[in-house]
């Protein structure tokens, strides 16, 4: 995923997350808000219970790597994503196509 693409300042997720338009699956957590740019854009957020920074670091290089599977970055919306616990319970592929169902859910 292209530096361009991904949304890093503070001050950008407060801003999706108080927007307060979400959608839910036991893994994922994606927050929407309409795009500020020409292009939309992807944050992602892991918490510390899902481990240590190496843990983390390497759920967020999984979840970016679905991401550019999935995005085609000509979307309506820029979105946050919150990885939850229940990630580590499910295989990548499983992962995966619940992140695939969470977008298409916000694309209608």
């Amino acid at each position: 995923m292209k530096k361009e693409f991904r949304i890093k300042k503070t001050q950008e997720f407060a801003e999706i997350l108080n927007y307060k338009k979400f959608y839910t699956c036991p893994s994922f957590a994606i927050y929407v808000k309409p795009k500020k740019e020409e292009h939309a854009r992807v944050g992602i957020s892991v918490g510390k219970k899902l481990g240590k920074a190496v843990q983390r670091n390497k759920i967020k290089r999984q979840v970016r790597m679905m991401v550019q599977e999935i995005y085609d970055f000509s979307e309506n919306f820029d979105t946050i994503i919150l990885v939850r616990v229940k990630y580590k319970e499910e295989s990548y592929l499983n992962n995966k196509k619940l992140l695939e169902r969470l977008v298409k859910k916000v694309k209608i």
